[in-house]
């Protein structure tokens, strides 16, 4: 009998520490499971969530033709048109690059108490993987003297093969999803839209400094903070971030 107790007395413990033990089920890799709107950027090579942050990784390849490819790659075209507001296309001297960036945005963006100004270089990420950049082609310089240099796609690789977007991703907006659609994530962590809602243009003095707004959308129909890219100046994002931004590396 004392035998039986004793074995009795064993099993028990070993369910106790069995459970005391046990861990929440996690995605592959330990990573918490990410939003199905993520899945939307189709240009990612990963996409991970640890809880609090997304982690986005890319290429920085645009998916579409542009003459900074090589001549040897398959998406290299010849172009000699006119691009973002009317002007005649002047190539500069760079050419698009792979890339591996990080991205990593907050899971739940909330507004900061103290905005940030935007900085030169990656701002965000577009569904292609391809990096957003502000409304500045230096510290405080406007972008006049660089949309000659727009592709037809009107994207261009900075000095170091950085291939980016300042301003509307055509090749999304007319060719992939739409006006209205989603286009990708800043690093705070809130949206962008196209320049339409619900098939009419968006309206500039419906934007706040930071060039976004809040109400519900297809994808956030609970509503949520969210830029518009616009045709004019500045673009994408206004006078910095809404959230307070994550970060990105190369």
């Amino acid at each position: 009998m004392k035998m039986i107790q004793t074995l009795l007395l064993i099993l028990i413990a070993s369910l106790s520490c069995n459970k005391k033990d046990a861990v929440t089920p996690t995605t592959p890799g330990g990573n918490t499971t990410v939003p199905d709107v993520y899945s939307k950027i189709y240009g990612a090579t990963s996409i991970t969530s640890d809880g609090t942050w997304i982690t986005i990784k890319t290429k920085g390849l645009p998916d579409h033709k542009s003459p900074y490819y090589s001549t040897g790659n398959i998406l290299h075209e010849s172009f000699s048109g006119t691009t973002f507001g009317g002007v005649n296309f002047q190539k500069n001297p760079n050419n698009i690059l792979e890339k591996n960036y990080v991205f990593k945005i907050p899971l739940n963006p909330t507004e900061a108490s103290v905005k940030k100004a935007t900085p030169l270089g990656p701002i965000g990420v577009s569904l292609n993987g391809v990096p957003l950049f502000n409304q500045y082609a230096g510290p405080n310089q406007p972008l006049t003297n660089e949309i000659v240099s727009f592709d037809r796609y009107w994207g261009h690789p900075a000095p170091g093969g950085m291939y980016h977007y300042h301003v509307e991703p055509i090749y999304l907006t007319n060719e992939k999803v739409g006006k209205s659609a989603l286009l990708g994530f800043l690093l705070d962590g809130f949206p962008v839209y196209g320049p339409q809602e619900n098939g009419n243009p968006v309206v500039e003095s419906s934007l706040d400094a930071y060039h976004g707004h809040k109400h519900a959308t297809s994808d956030f129909p609970a509503g949520i903070y969210h830029y518009h890219v616009t045709n004019i100046d500045p673009y994408i994002n206004g006078a910095g971030f809404f959230g307070s931004p994550g970060t990105v590396s190369q």
